[in-house]
């Protein structure tokens, strides 16, 4: 196809229905999550916050504008430090995407921790791909271990971070999934082959 306008402009509209479709997919793959223990509508002063962030910002400059902010979860107060990685490496699109993280404040703790380890790896980069699969792992984690303190969460965070260390790179989706299976498996939870886990 020629470089010329009229491809210009259909490689762009083709990328953005393959965005519109992946959007899509996630919104229908998070039909059957639980509900995030943060309430959007206990988070109006951070969206007050938020306000004064150009977006899309880096973990770095949304920490320092709102990392102080707190939320309040049942089981504890997190600062919005403690769950966003401070890197210049991760861009966060929008308000709403700052919103869906620090809802789910054990996931994001642990994805920060994936995070800033991968950057003390020379020559590992944690992909758009990858870091939504792990969420997605972490995701189907608080829905099995929904009586605990997501110490699932915990492990399975700290065992990314583990092999990171021992072997200079991240663990690809499967590894990561297998590993928390053994996990739930471990503990008692039934794992079935037509769920995320279930590899």
């Amino acid at each position: 196809m020629a470089d010329d306008k009229r491809s210009r402009e259909k490689q762009a509209r083709d990328e953005d229905n393959r965005q519109r479709r992946r959007d899509l997919v996630e919104e229908l793959e998070r039909g059957d999550e639980t509900e995030p223990p943060v309430d959007a509508s206990s988070l109006g002063e951070l969206e007050s916050s938020l306000g004064k962030v150009e977006f899309p910002a880096t973990g770095a400059e949304l920490v320092s504008v709102v990392g102080d902010h707190e939320i309040e979860t049942p089981d504890g107060t997190y600062s919005v430090a403690e769950l966003l990685p401070e890197t210049d490496t991760v861009t966060i699109e929008s308000p709403a995407a700052v919103r869906m993280r620090v809802q789910r404040p054990t996931i994001a703790a642990a994805m920060k921790r994936v995070t800033e380890a991968t950057e003390s790896v020379p020559n590992v980069e944690l992909g758009r791909s990858q870091r939504e699969a792990y969420e997605k792992t972490f995701r189907a984690l608080q829905g099995i271990d929904v009586d605990d303190d997501d110490a699932g969460i915990q492990f399975i965070g700290e065992w990314i971070v583990e092999q990171l260390e021992a072997k200079g790179k991240l663990s690809g989706s499967r590894g990561v999934r297998r590993e928390a299976a053994e996990l739930c498996r471990s503990e008692g939870y039934t794992v079935r082959n037509d769920q995320w886990l279930g590899v």
